[in-house]
């Protein structure tokens, strides 16, 4: 035989690599592969529960629990898997709180004004090299207390008076990052309100969580969600279910009426 040539040799390793490693959309999760691409994908009008205070209420009949990350360990995750709903892992990942285990982990250099709840601070988005591992250790936990997606709250800092100079572009970057974090551990994620950066980020979030858009007449400006498939998370807090809900279904959002401190109470549309 024929020794093959050294090109036909490195063409056939170079093959060989690009038909066994793994694509961009799997992750390692220690040891065993698992394909981002199956990760959860919620649609308009899932009905959902959204509590972030008090003792957790599981009797709500809802396929979707929307619950706080840090407050809540493995086994409240497993028994809702068992119950048949997916879970949701709350997350502040454009702000500081005081109140975290991990507050400790964030040099002072990033944080900035207080966002009008205490004990919180915006950070300095643009500091990737410093949030983007904190982040990341975050989104792991969410994973190993095995959440099937994750809300990241504050995620509009630049419209706000954060004390830093934040650009639209600083606010795209920093979301993109957070979606790319979740969806290489298999989590699926929403947008956070930033209603604004909808059209340029509808395609890196594969669901949207949204606060009082009815109350400022801004819900129609979610439809690209729900024309991409994805539901629209949507609750209200100062308007009664009657001056929302009808616009509400109309729009196909999942809506619900709740109190600010986010307990277990709710109305549905």
């Amino acid at each position: 035989m024929r020794r093959p040539s050294l090109l036909v040799t490195l063409l056939a390793l170079l093959l060989a690599a690009c038909t066994t490693a793994p694509g961009p959309d799997t992750k390692d999760t220690g040891g065993t592969k698992s394909p981002s691409a199956d990760r959860w994908r919620p649609t308009p009008g899932t009905d959902w529960q959204w509590q972030l205070s008090g003792r957790l209420d599981t009797s709500v009949d809802v396929p979707v629990y929307d619950i706080d990350a840090f407050e809540h360990p493995k086994e409240t995750v497993t028994a809702l898997h068992r119950d048949g709903r997916k879970v949701i892992c709350y997350l502040s990942t454009g702000a500081w709180e005081d109140f975290r285990p991990d507050a400790g982990d964030f040099p002072k250099r990033v944080l900035g004004r207080g966002n009008g709840w205490e004990g919180e601070r915006w950070l300095d988005i643009r500091r990737t090299d410093v949030l983007e591992p904190l982040m990341a250790e975050r989104l792991d936990m969410c994973r190993d207390k095995g959440f099937d997606a994750v809300e990241p709250d504050n995620m509009d800092g630049y419209r706000n008076r954060t004390g830093f100079p934040l650009t639209a572009a600083d606010q795209l970057r920093y979301n993109r990052l957070i979606a790319r974090l979740a969806h290489e551990r298999g989590l699926s994620v929403g947008l956070k309100n930033d209603l604004d950066q909808i059209p340029e980020l509808v395609g890196d979030f594969d669901f949207a969580v949204n606060e009082q858009c009815a109350q400022y007449g801004e819900c129609a400006r979610l439809t690209p969600f729900i024309e991409a498939d994805k539901a629209v998370f949507h609750v209200e807090y100062e308007l009664s279910t009657d001056r929302f809900c009808a616009d509400s279904r109309r729009l196909e959002l999942s809506s619900l009426l709740k109190r600010y401190e986010l307990d277990a109470w709710r109305q549905a549309c």
